[in-house]
């Protein structure tokens, strides 16, 4: 519509210029080629060489004898009249005096082109956006319709306790006397909270195409502008809206973008966002009612949002939309996976246990990496081996076959990733190891990749231990091997994960009995907040310090112990490795134990080692894998 209407405005544009131009060229512009001065026309009729002569004001057109026609300008006190007469010639007298109409729309031209311009450019500066130069403060929101793709809850899967109660809206919204009848009344709004990615606008979507009423969407930063009090004016505007709607639902999405704590930013009470959030507040539940209209806001930064936005009146619900669960990801992948064609071997729910942490989103971006990854050798449908290719691509990086290293770098890289993946085979409390590789990923040149059973919902101290000493257990590996004057700058991320981990552990969850059940995080750490006021002495900062090194230094003395007592299958495990390159779970078992790594396999057909790829040496940085409190985990890369 708005490319149409530009369209528009340059072709009327045009036509008014060209009108203009003829305007004032007029009919006779082909004749100022053929125009001759006043002496050579007395010397033609001297000469009888005109046949016509037509007089229009102070010009003079005549047709030569030669068929042609010219034009001059006579002298004010020539007599040009009698000389023609005198010779016979016919002559014309033309009115210098154009048409009403013609005068009008030369007068009125110039102006109508100003005019129009300056409209032009005034709504290119508002964006072309609703009202145009004067819509300053109306409101952006969009009336979503089904012709933007309906969206229902049959295409939302895997967090199922948020859809019950959003589809408890929507039966409001459809029955409102089934509730009202009872003495219930319908909630004012609802707040989606959650991490990004698992699917806040896509259930708000859902709601629209479920409950059959107008659906009006904007985003929190839509609101806020460099003028002060237009915030608030569209706010006023997009309530306007809606209530000439009702019932109908305003979904705003990201809205920490205005809504954050008053008082906490420059400007006072004056500021634009403050006023925006004050006129939010009014407008949601104030004096007047908005019966009808329901307000769905979504956010991942709950924790900055004003209190007054949050009670119950203006958000009467407050939805958690988290990161599903392993039944949650199948039902996501199975939505996903309905218009792309899976090969018989494809198991949903394998994939889905081997994606702890996964949101809806990642796994929308797994079922995509595999179909690509399928067309890319010619498949006609997916299979679980592109679903796994798809999810290390994801989760360790793609691989960087095309670099060179050395043989002594792919050497030292091969016994660093073995020492990982011996250690967490050897600690009951790791989780089981998924795959170990030296082919470089991402920007790590080696990495083992480990994930849980089942999902994580907490963390024990022993657990923490044991998964300090497999993160160590890389430097472990390379100084048993070439000595502690040898050892690489490899371990750097290594270090990093067991440092934070570690510092956790002191500092938030309480395992360490000399610190004590102390929450010294945010003051240690120079933040504020909950800890307003609250300082470290030197004393307690000193303590926090050695506990954590003597965490870290007991893992990694652990980790030693192992490799050490495990010489020879951490040995076999370097040189399978090194030969094969990337090894799975069972696969490291096979070849820990002396076996081929594939069942049935002879040892003599193995491949040569010096003809596998190798990558040039890089710093070797990971990805911080950090336990988290709702059970995700992220793999382990070393």
């Amino acid at each position: 519509m708005g490319n149409a209407k530009n369209i528009a405005f340059w072709v009327v544009l045009f036509l008014l210029v060209l009108a203009l131009f003829n305007l004032f060229s007029g009919s006779g512009s082909s004749l100022q080629n053929n125009a001759i001065p006043y002496s050579e026309f007395v010397q033609a009729v001297d000469e009888d060489k005109v046949s016509s002569v037509t007089l229009d004001g102070e010009s003079v057109r005549f047709r030569g004898t030669d068929g042609r026609d010219y034009v001059t300008i006579k002298p004010d006190d020539a007599e040009v009249t009698k000389m023609l007469i005198a010779e016979n010639i016919p002559v014309t007298a033309e009115s210098q005096q154009q048409s009403g109409f013609q005068t009008f729309i030369l007068s009125l031209l110039p102006f109508l082109l100003l005019i129009g311009v300056w409209i032009y450019f005034m709504n290119r500066m508002q964006g072309g956006g609703k009202g145009g130069a004067m819509g300053f403060g109306k409101s952006k929101a969009k009336l979503l319709t089904e012709k933007n793709g309906r969206v229902t809850f049959d295409d939302v899967a895997g967090i199922d306790e948020a859809k019950e109660e959003l589809e408890e809206i929507v039966e409001f919204l459809r029955n409102p006397q089934k509730f009202s009848r009872l003495g219930g009344k319908i909630p004012k709004g609802a707040l989606l909270v959650g991490p990004p990615g698992t699917g806040k606008t896509l259930l708000a979507r859902a709601i629209a195409g479920e409950a059959g009423v107008p659906f009006f969407t904007i985003s929190g930063s839509d609101f806020v502008e460099m003028f002060v009090g237009v915030g608030a004016s569209r706010v006023r505007d997009m309530f306007e809206q809606a209530k000439k709607n009702a019932p109908c639902i305003v979904f705003i999405d990201e809205i920490d973008a205005v809504g954050r704590h008053r008082g906490a930013g420059y400007g006072g009470g004056n500021d634009e966002r403050e006023q925006t959030l004050n006129q939010l507040l009014v407008e949601m539940d104030g004096f007047e009612a908005n019966e009808g209209v329901i307000i769905i806001a979504a956010t991942n930064r709950k924790d900055v949002l004003d209190p007054a936005l949050l009670r119950p009146g203006r958000f009467d619900r407050q939805v958690t939309v988290g990161n599903p669960d392993i039944k949650g990801r199948e039902k996501i992948l199975a939505v996903h996976a309905r218009k792309t064609p899976l090969g018989p071997d494809v198991d949903l729910r394998i994939i889905a246990r081997g994606t702890p942490g996964f949101s809806g989103a990642d796994l929308m971006n797994l079922v995509n990496e595999a179909a690509l990854m399928a067309a890319r050798v010619g498949r006609r449908f997916v299979t679980m081996e592109d679903f796994e290719q798809a999810k290390d691509k994801i989760m360790m990086g793609a691989e960087r076959r095309s670099m060179v290293m050395t043989a002594e770098q792919k050497e030292m890289t091969a016994y660093h990733e073995a020492g990982h993946a011996l250690v967490g085979l050897k600690l009951p409390k790791c989780d089981p190891v998924y795959k170990a590789t030296i082919i470089p990923r991402g920007g790590a040149l080696g990495m083992v990749m480990s994930l849980p059973e089942m999902d994580r919902l907490n963390w024990h101290k022993d657990e923490c231990h044991q998964k300090l000493a497999m993160t160590m257990a890389g430097k472990a590996a390379e100084i048993h091997k070439y000595g502690a004057d040898h050892v690489s700058n490899g371990p750097a991320g290594d270090i990093q994960q067991a440092s934070q981990l570690a510092r956790a552990m002191v500092l938030r969850w309480g395992m360490s009995d000399k610190v004590g059940n102390i929450d010294y995080a945010e003051a240690h750490e120079g933040y504020s907040g909950n800890t307003a006021g609250f300082s470290v002495s030197a004393n307690t900062k000193e303590m926090i310090e050695d506990e954590v090194k003597r965490f870290i230094q007991e893992a990694y003395e652990l980790a030693f112990k192992i490799v050490t007592e495990n010489e020879e299958e951490f040995e076999r495990l370097a040189q399978g490795l090194l030969e094969y390159e990337t090894l799975t779970g069972e696969e490291i078992k096979r070849v820990m134990r002396g076996e081929p790594p594939h069942a049935g396999e002879d040892e003599d057909d193995t491949p040569d080692a010096g003809n596998a790829p190798s990558v040039t040496a890089i710093p070797k940085t990971k990805p911080k894998a950090k336990p988290s409190g709702d059970g995700g985990m992220e793999p382990e890369m070393s």
